[in-house]
């Protein structure tokens, strides 16, 4: 705690409330989110198709809007994305404690999934433009804020849904409203080099056109799509692994993991940044931690079905390798992404980076389901841990090909391509 407090005083006044806003932020989201599917199914008596509709609007509602907040921020400045999206999240949260009806539900649940599109790039873009030279280093710093949100999120959740579901979204639309309150009175406005602010289609079309052609910037965002299908497989592939080998006690075993991820994050994240920067350049360390990400699923490889506290222990080192890989991925990854901008339209890049790889996830997480039914049905899971290995390989592989090639910086500001 002592080193994250000294790191996070090196840095300017506004930044720090960016990090400790992003740590409520993933409070306030992870002590909802995680319980709302039961409070659905269960407390609503929702159909499964309603309960799916539902969080598929919060899931589409922000990743296919990335793009649409991050060239807001870019038109209007950083502030008010920021501070819009998190008064959604208070109307959106607050409402999905107390509405029943369907289109409410799925009204206050696109709230809240367009609030995360508005204020995301905006806050990204924020960060790299007052952090300056120390990106890599503030990206780290903010990392360990969005992981300790992570990690204490479903715990405050828990102890809340004790008393109430609705209570548990009180305090987390209460969290959001001081959130407003406070960029509104402390959050200095801030903007990205200036473009043109006319509120025409044309306007926006050039600003998206000029980002869709910065050749080196796309290559590395599909180059990078595998990162997150790596990640999200905490969500989708190690669970069905725990449920397979500990049938009901796999739900523990599902939780545990996702402590062991944010807790190595946190602990982790500040001495494998500095680390990585004294032995590596950004292009290295962005091939050498997605190479271990990718790695992370070998020991489940290796590990015979059928044996219970060795399938446990793979999925524990699973998910450490997993997390340490991510680790070191992270800050290089926020840094590149303004290297490649130019430091030009930063929270348009950041937003079709996000769009790019949250679709990325979705076809990602078909694949992988497809895969694991096969290999279920054949006594072959193997060959699922296999395909995640090379889709880590693969993409450590296409980086580090981007960074031969002289992809990975640009030297000259893009100029912004005509209509």
């Amino acid at each position: 705690m002592k080193t994250l407090w000294r790191q996070t005083r090196l840095f300017p006044p506004p930044v720090r409330l960016l990090m400790a806003n992003q740590f409520a932020i993933n409070l306030a989201f992870y002590m909802l989110m995680p319980y709302l599917a039961a409070h659905l199914a269960g407390g609503l008596g929702l159909a499964a198709w309603a309960v799916g509709l539902v969080l598929g609007v919060r899931n589409f509602s922000q990743q296919g809007m990335f793009l649409i907040g991050g060239t807001i921020a870019d038109r209007f400045g950083y502030k008010a994305p920021i501070m819009t999206g998190c008064l959604l999240r208070t109307v959106g949260f607050g409402l999905l404690g107390w509405v029943d009806t369907l289109p409410a539900l799925i009204a206050a649940s696109t709230a809240t999934g367009f609030a995360g599109a508005l204020f995301n790039p905006a806050v990204r873009a924020y960060i790299a433009t007052e952090a300056g030279e120390r990106r890599v280093d503030a990206f780290a710093t903010f990392n360990v804020y969005y992981q300790a949100g992570m990690l204490l999120g479903p715990l405050v959740g828990l102890a809340l849904l004790a008393a109430d579901f609705r209570l548990v979204c009180s305090v987390a639309a209460a969290i959001f409203a001081v959130l407003t309150v406070l960029q509104w009175r402390a959050l200095p406005a801030r903007h990205g080099e200036k473009v043109d602010t006319a509120t025409t289609t044309d306007g926006v079309l050039t600003q998206w056109r000029t980002v869709a052609t910065n050749r080196p910037f796309l290559l590395f965002a599909i180059a990078m799509i595998g990162s997150y299908v790596l990640t999200f497989q905490v969500y989708l592939a190690l669970p069905l692994a725990a449920q397979d080998a500990l049938g009901a006690k796999g739900t523990w075993a599902t939780s545990g993991l996702f402590v062991v991820s944010a807790a190595v994050a946190v602990a982790g994240q500040l001495r494998l940044t500095d680390w990585a920067k004294q032995r590596w350049s950004p292009a290295q360390a962005l091939v050498r931690g997605l190479g271990t990400m990718g790695l992370a699923f070998l020991p489940l490889a290796l590990t015979p079905p059928g044996a219970d506290v060795a399938v446990l222990g793979a999925l524990a080192a699973t998910v450490v390798l997993l997390a340490a890989g991510s680790a070191v991925v992270y800050p290089f990854e926020m840094d590149t992404v303004v290297t490649l901008s130019g430091n030009r339209l930063v929270a348009t890049h950041y937003g079709l980076y996000n769009t790019v790889s949250g679709l990325g996830i979705t076809v990602g997480n078909l694949a992988t389901g497809a895969l694991w039914d096969f290999a279920h049905r054949h006594d072959a899971i193997w060959l699922t841990w296999c395909a995640l290995t090379a889709t880590g390989l693969a993409c450590a592989s296409a980086v580090a090909a981007l960074g031969r090639n002289g992809r990975l910086t640009v030297r000259e500001q893009p100029q912004l391509a005509p209509v």
